[in-house]
């Protein structure tokens, strides 16, 4: 109907100027022209529920039409979901609009977008074949994850990145192995927490999770990790590379999905910004290379043998598994980029909640004090720290909409009837999913006992699609239980170490600001009083 509302206009115009008119005035033809192209935009946007990307009837090629949400012409949504809270506002849009619930349409410029709020959707899209692509960013191209896992298509080449690093870095035996350099990272941590508090009065709580985290992932990746005072300048240097990659990546880049307007706006810099960091990446990770194959060189003369890192079993590799170097950087610097932030910005959460909950903190002490030493399976076995972290992960998602998109590869036609069609980008709302009342019961309150009893079996990581963090399907992230490990320890050791207080100089304040990961607007600060007594 769009199309031929423009034919019209085309058809319509010599006769309401005149060919002889159009003939001497060249300027009126041109005018004429750009009339009817505007005359068919707005038409393409006015009779498209999803907006512009979704003219000629793409949102009914399904037994069910999409219902959606236009925006404005061309920009769509651009404004209102490159600004604020994406995920709050899609899911005011969908508690508004209940038959958007399901499935809704919208575009981001030229882009169309489907985005789910509702589990049983969320589940065929991630787990349905054709939605095993993402759409790649022009940052995280740049930043080079088109060749590591978390970005490169599905196939040959992502199934063996997905098979070392389900092999020999995320097996349970690998993350056994590692249980003591996580402990000791964990212990000065919990040093440097006690050190600050009495240096300060108080403690920002991010910096040392952080320190934390990059060691534990350098450690088990790269074998190696860093001492804030005597590796202050590596330190320095390889934080304020991750920290700029995550400004990057998590920067909203319109030209994303306007590509026209690469030529003349870009207010983050991005393009400028990816040539200055990649060098930098690469001059790092392959210093790390070389030392691990001077190393295997040393080791082999010597007839040393030991366990290897990462980093080796990449260096080991054979015939049509052996990795470009080039493609070796991409996959350690996402390593690192990925394995950073996550466990740090939840711990975090977490931590801000127990101390608003006092009575919830003070339980879990109860039960962590019983338990005596405990070991990574021990930890698996407490209920209650069980269900401290699986609430904190369902009120505060790190990736509420799960940081990366899905990429239809064809047209896919779901249960409901609707379908989607090929090169859509599709979005699951997890926060929406976890704070919907018709899914949990008061969805905004933190309350462990919710996973107790019954709720003990929902399990988060990735078969019950009521809270499913790290995603599910082929794209699930691999390193779902080593998170879940660290963060449990993480909580575990900070509540039996410390008293935990709000600062009133600081108060808690749980703003989210949605950068890669939902992190707190404003870092926590707190008070901790030592405990004499510590169970193990």
């Amino acid at each position: 109907m769009a199309k031929d509302t423009a034919e019209w206009w085309m058809l319509a115009i010599p006769t309401f100027l005149g060919s002889k008119t159009l003939a001497e005035e060249p300027r009126l033809a041109i005018l004429s022209l750009v009339f009817a192209f505007i005359s068919l935009a707005f038409a393409s946007w006015a009779l498209s529920p999803g907006g512009f990307a979704w003219k000629n009837l793409r949102d009914r090629r399904g037994p069910t039409s999409i219902p959606g949400t236009r925006g404005l012409p061309v920009l769509g949504s651009l404004f209102s979901l490159s600004r604020g809270l994406p995920h709050r506002a899609l899911a005011d849009i969908a508690r508004r609009r209940p038959e958007t619930r399901d499935l809704m349409a919208f575009s981001l410029g030229s882009t169309p977008v489907v985005v789910s709020s509702d589990p049983q959707v969320a589940r065929e899209i991630l787990t349905f074949p054709h939605f095993a692509d993402r759409p790649i960013k022009a940052s995280a191209r740049s930043l080079m994850f088109g060749r590591a896992m978390g970005f490169a298509p599905n196939g040959t080449y992502w199934r063996l990145l997905r098979r070392i690093a389900s092999s020999h870095l995320f097996s349970p035996r690998r993350i056994c192995a590692h249980q003591p350099s996580r402990a000791v990272n964990c212990g000065n941590m919990i040093r440097g927490i006690a050190a600050e508090q009495l240096r300060t009065g108080s403690v920002r709580l991010r910096d040392h999770l952080q320190l934390a985290s990059l060691n534990n992932i350098m450690g088990s990746v790269f074998g190696k990790t860093y001492d804030p005072v005597n590796d202050a300048v590596v330190l320095s240097e390889l934080n304020e590379m991750v920290r700029e990659g995550f400004e990057i990546l998590g920067a909203f880049n319109w030209s994303d999905h306007l590509p026209w307007l690469d030529y003349f706006y870009d207010p983050f810099r991005i393009k400028q910004r990816c040539d200055r960091l990649v060098p930098r990446v690469r001059r790092f990770v392959l210093a790390v290379i070389d030392e691990h194959r001077k190393k295997a060189e040393r080791n082999l003369r010597e007839g040393v043998d030991e366990d290897g890192d990462f980093v080796d079993v990449l260096l080991s590799l054979e015939g049509d598994e052996k990795l470009q170097e080039d493609d070796m950087v991409a996959v350690l610097w996402e390593m690192i980029f990925r394995g950073t932030d996550t466990t740090a910005l939840l711990t975090e959460w977490a931590m801000a909640e127990l101390i608003l909950h006092p009575q919830v903190q003070r339980k879990l002490r109860a039960e962590l004090d019983g338990a005596g030493p405990l070991s990574d399976s021990d930890l698996a076995r407490l209920p209650y720290l069980q269900a401290v972290v699986k609430e904190a992960l369902r009120i505060h998602p790190p990736g509420p909409l799960l940081s990366w998109a899905r990429l239809s590869t064809s047209d896919v036609t779901l249960s409901n009837g609707m379908a989607v069609p090929a090169g859509t980008t599709a979005m699951i709302n997890m926060w929406a999913i976890t704070h919907d009342p018709a899914v949990w019961e008061n969805p905004d309150m933190f309350d462990p006992e919710r996973f107790l009893g019954e709720g003990k079996e929902v399990d988060v990581r990735g078969s019950d699609l009521r809270l499913a963090p790290f995603g599910a399907g082929r794209r699930v992230c691999p390193g779902k239980n080593l998170g879940m490990v660290t963060v449990a320890r993480w909580v575990a050791e900070l509540v039996r170490s410390f008293e935990w207080a709000e600062d009133s100089a600081c108060k808690i304040n749980l703003r989210e600001v949605l950068k890669l990961s939902c992190e707190m607007k404003h870092p926590l600060h707190a008070l901790v009083a030592k405990r004499d007594v510590i169970g193990g």
